[in-house]
């Protein structure tokens, strides 16, 4: 297991684990939103193959439509 920062929180999660996995373990699905690892945007094609690491820091941010 490793440690990472979702938002604020310490996650421990498998030492294998990709932000995919991440974005499952989470309940987040396939809603629209924004992945910020270590202040860089992690790009959705990417998200299967982006492993990570220990330490590392995620902001993870939904968009929600709405208006008059």
């Amino acid at each position: 297991m490793i440690t990472v920062t979702v938002n604020g929180e310490k996650r421990k999660v498998q030492r294998e684990a990709v932000v995919a996995d991440l974005l499952v373990e989470l309940g987040i699905g396939d809603r629209r939103i924004a992945v910020e690892r270590n202040r860089e945007i992690v790009n959705r094609e990417k998200y299967a193959q982006t492993p990570l690491e220990e330490g590392d820091v995620f902001e993870i941010i939904e968009f929600v439509g709405g208006g008059f």
